[in-house]
């Protein structure tokens, strides 16, 4: 199916961004986009349920068709990743719970959908999101930007599997 809303959530615990991008006249818009930070000097826990009422009120204000996350990427920093594993499986969880399909996209692969190339750098990605995707308002902050890129990443991947979904049907 060709989800016509989309939650895109880059995933941190630090920084986690969020973006709300529906399609309208075959077009992406940002709906929503936004931050949520919290401090390094707070426990692990408590950024965790931090992370999670904003997920929760963003599912439940904005009511995605689909949820798309980048994707782990486990050959950085490995205690770094392991927060942002715990983040991404407590977004998982909150869509679980509201019924919520979710798609993982490493980060390859929301470059490529996004440029056309594997070695785009964040600048590229959000040039590309207003000149070839036509979005306005692009966010200014990364994290923000790059739920957007995560959101119309799955809108283009959910549009080309539901052609192939017609196709084969025939």
């Amino acid at each position: 199916m060709f989800d016509t809303c989309v939650l895109g959530i880059d995933p941190g615990v630090a920084r986690l961004g969020l973006a709300v991008v529906a399609r309208r006249d075959r077009k992406p818009v940002i709906v929503w986009s936004g931050t949520v930070e919290t401090s390094r000097t707070t426990p692990e826990a408590e950024r965790l349920h931090t992370i999670a009422v904003a997920v929760r009120r963003t599912i439940s204000e904005h009511r995605p068709a689909s949820l798309a996350l980048e994707r782990v990427a486990w050959n950085v920093n490995k205690a770094s990743a392991m927060a942002v594993a715990r983040a991404t499986g407590v977004v998982m969880a909150l869509a679980a719970e509201a019924g919520v399909p979710v798609e993982e996209y490493g980060s390859l692969e929301v470059k490529n959908a996004i440029t056309g190339s594997g070695a785009a750098d964040k600048a590229q990605i959000r040039t590309a999101l207003v000149r070839v995707h036509g979005l306005a308002d692009v966010p200014t902050q990364a994290d923000a930007a790059d739920a957007v890129a995560i959101a119309v990443t799955h809108m283009v991947r959910s549009r080309f599997a539901a052609a192939a979904a017609r196709a084969e049907a025939r």
